[in-house]
């Protein structure tokens, strides 16, 4: 039987008596990848980044933060010389997508022959982009909440943002306007490459871990993989009987989890091309069908823990589920109203999810000691496809563990 998620805090936002409900949702929620800021879209174009060590200590203290600009760390109070500020970012626009982008550990731009850049290489640079309503991305340093680039070309909702996680300042874009854009933005925000494929809205896109390969979900049952060397499609994953909106790489890049609107989440092995894991929300589970009609239970948004073990989920029926990947039925989970997204802190001890009325939760993850054996096959993972261990003279029952049938 599921435990109850533990409950840490909340960031909520002040209501104006006239505040109309459309404009306020939290579409995304994101922490930067080394664990400094915490960032929302908290509706009505308005993006909040927070240190999150500071934002921790508040909870540990009282549990609930309304707008931060009331706290004793919000807009009154000088920071000391050298401590990370907090930022309210005004976008100018409904903020769809977020996304933190890092120069950490620094990649060399593909770009030659380029003598200047707006951008400090060696330095520690961190950014955050912000996909708009209009088709506009714009790029803010977030150590200072200054705007560096605006860049333009999509023609509808940029509704989803990802950077490589090699440090190269690449910027894939995901929108309505059916397309995936590259930018690198180490050329001055230069725009590579399209991505053309999807026949509907692109509504999410996830690199894996080793930035080789884009995964792309959108209003279509398929899911799209992209070789990000050639920027060529791979293959298309079916498996899903309605449209998929949240896609993540599992840490060690072995694993696909995608979340669709049929009540299920999928765990692939995207090398084979083979279903390792559902995850269900409706029981018993819709047929084909009917996949779409039980509206209560659309998962929203799926999320893989930096521990390579949990998978947190957020549904329509009003709840989030935290997941093992060894176990088919929730490990803890959490009651939700109007959650949206969700997304784990860079080391993995908490879960924060964004709702309709701009307002974010966050709940401890469930804690468990990983085993060796787990911690190796990551480890061997990171730099092996399942094809290169099935290769592996190693007796099956081995085999099966590292390649994640046994789970």
């Amino acid at each position: 039987i599921a435990s109850k998620a533990k409950f840490i805090g909340e960031l909520l936002v002040p209501v104006a008596p006239f505040d109309q409900k459309s404009g306020r949702e939290a579409w995304t929620v994101a922490f930067a990848p080394n664990g400094s800021y915490f960032a929302w879209s908290q509706g009505h174009r308005i993006v909040r980044l927070i240190p999150w060590t500071k934002c921790l200590k508040k909870f540990s203290m009282g549990g609930e933060v309304t707008d931060a600009s009331q706290n004793s760390y919000g807009g009154q109070v000088i920071p000391a010389a050298g401590d990370p500020c907090e930022h309210t970012i005004d976008c100018g626009d409904i903020v769809w997508g977020l996304a933190f982008g890092s120069s950490v550990p620094e990649k060399q731009s593909r770009c030659v022959n380029i003598e200047w850049h707006r951008f400090r290489f060696g330095q520690d640079q961190l950014l955050l982009a912000t996909g708009l309503n209009n088709g506009r991305i714009k790029i803010w340093d977030v150590y200072t909440g200054k705007l560096l680039l605006n860049l333009m070309d999509h023609t509808d909702v940029v509704r989803d943002l990802t950077f490589a996680p090699d440090g190269s300042l690449m910027l894939v874009s995901a929108s309505r306007d059916k397309t995936l854009r590259v930018w690198d933005l180490k050329d001055d925000g230069n725009m590579v490459k399209v991505l053309r494929g999807h026949q509907n809205w692109v509504y999410c896109s996830a690199f894996s871990p080793d930035s080789s390969i884009l995964c792309s979900v959108g209003a279509g049952k398929a899911v799209f993989l992209w070789n990000m060397d050639k920027y060529k499609l791979i293959q298309k994953l079916e498996g899903h009987h309605n449209d998929v909106v949240s896609c993540e790489f599992s840490p060690d890049g072995a694993l696909l989890a995608t979340a669709s609107y049929d009540t299920r989440v999928i765990v692939w092995d995207h090398h084979k091309s083979t279903i390792l894991l559902e995850l269900g929300h409706l029981f018993p589970p819709p047929s084909p069908i009917f996949a779409g009609g039980a509206n209560d239970r659309w998962v929203r948004s799926v999320s893989f823990c930096p521990d390579g073990r949990h998978i947190a989920s957020i549904t329509d029926d009003r709840l989030v589920r935290f997941w093992s990947i060894e176990e088919r039925a929730p490990q803890a989970i959490a009651s939700l109203s109007n959650g949206l997204c969700c997304a784990f802190s860079a080391e993995g001890s908490v879960l924060a999810a964004g709702t309709r009325d701009g307002s974010v939760h966050f709940w401890e993850c469930p804690r468990s000691i990983a085993s060796l054996q787990h911690m190796c096959r990551m480890a061997l993972r990171r730099v092996m496809t399942t094809q290169k261990v099935e290769d592996l003279a190693i007796p099956t029952p081995l085999r099966d563990y590292l390649t994640y049938k046994v789970i």
